[in-house]
């Protein structure tokens, strides 16, 4: 069996509940980074920690990595991304990939362009990732977020919570083509199927697209139905 490392925020290293729901074929393991607090501070006291991180993974087994924090990666914008994949690169030997990246992938499966988008982040972790999607070429039609700071603020929130916000961003974004649901520890799997059935707009989470660009890196396709249609691509 494939086995997929993944590095996740939260110290204490827990593989995130939507991969192997998705993907009961594949192994996962994980390794934490122990995030002070979801802010560029926090992720600044941590971020030197991933090549450590990845070899101890390919120790484990792992035969590809994915840095499960979609802020972790896009916070420092393009180039700070892509020295988060040569540390993991350099630590590891096997292919790498970033939840920022996964995200990009499923957005363009879905034939997204005007982008409603929803978060967990606070203000300035918000434009950190406006910067970054308009960069790639996206035009963030509306942003709503939650403004929470800790890991645990995160796990708090509740499925109403997620369909209220992603209804919210949708309302705030008359034209827009997709939601993008934004906060890798927002456990979105539950509500896309309901926000898409309500908006006939695709919705793509951190959370989910971090497990299909996962599984995609090592080789398998991707699909799983019945989990929303970036898994019917």
């Amino acid at each position: 069996m494939t086995t997929i490392g993944m590095i996740v925020p939260p110290a204490a290293g827990a593989v995130p509940p939507e991969p192997p729901q998705l993907y009961p074929d594949l192994e996962f393991i994980a390794t934490g980074l122990a995030i002070p607090e979801v802010t560029p501070e926090g992720f600044n006291q941590v971020i030197d920690r991933l090549s450590d991180l990845a070899a101890d993974l390919k120790a484990r087994g792992a035969q590809a990595i994915s840095l499960m924090g979609t802020s972790l990666s896009f916070y420092r914008g393009p180039e700070g991304n892509a020295e988060v994949l040569r540390a993991l690169r350099t630590g590891s030997g096997v292919p790498v990939t970033t939840m920022t990246d996964s995200v990009l992938a499923a957005l363009t499966a879905v034939g997204a362009k005007r982008v409603a988008v929803a978060t967990a982040y606070t203000d300035p972790v918000n434009q950190a990732l406006t910067r970054y999607l308009t960069a790639f070429g996206y035009e963030v039609v509306a942003l709503e977020a939650m403004h929470l700071k800790t890991v645990d603020e995160v796990f708090a929130t509740t499925d109403d919570d997620l369909i209220a916000l992603g209804n919210r961003a949708i309302k705030a974004a008359p034209g827009a083509d997709c939601l993008f649901i934004s906060c890798g520890g927002l456990h979105t799997l539950p509500v896309i199927p309901v926000l898409e059935t309500a908006h006939d707009l695709p919705v793509i989470s951190s959370a989910t697209a971090g497990a299909w660009g996962a599984a995609r890196l090592a080789g398998h396709s991707g699909r799983t139905p019945g989990y929303g249609r970036l898994f019917e691509v």
